[in-house]
């Protein structure tokens, strides 16, 4: 997995979108990361130091290719800002469902 910065995060984000909107999908993941990178030690071991505040760890999914990111505390609206601007430039394909009105319902109107 290659970790990011933001910038270069959504740079690569839009290159992976564009890459499967031929024929595949992506994910993303949204996770909360207090800055430790080992699991949390068992019973009688010293415990892992809590963070003053924690930051919000960004990975996206393609096939095989990894992306990530981490996100501070003071960078979020920001990096929302970007991430926000990117989804709305990539969901242009979303095609309207057309509602079915059930036979319960049209014979209460």
């Amino acid at each position: 997995m290659v970790l990011l910065d933001n910038a270069n995060f959504i740079l690569r984000l839009e290159k992976i979108a564009n890459e499967a909107k031929k024929n595949a999908s992506f994910t993303m993941t949204f996770k909360r990361y207090d800055g430790h990178d080992r699991p949390v030690p068992r019973e009688g071991k010293k415990p892992l130091a809590k963070p003053e505040t924690y930051m919000c760890l960004m990975r996206a999914q393609f096939k095989s290719k990894k992306i990530s990111t981490v996100v501070r505390q003071e960078d979020v609206p920001t990096m929302m800002a970007m991430y926000s601007q990117f989804m709305k430039s990539k969901m242009d394909g979303l095609k309207r469902v057309k509602k079915v009105k059930s036979k319960a319902k049209a014979t209460k109107g």
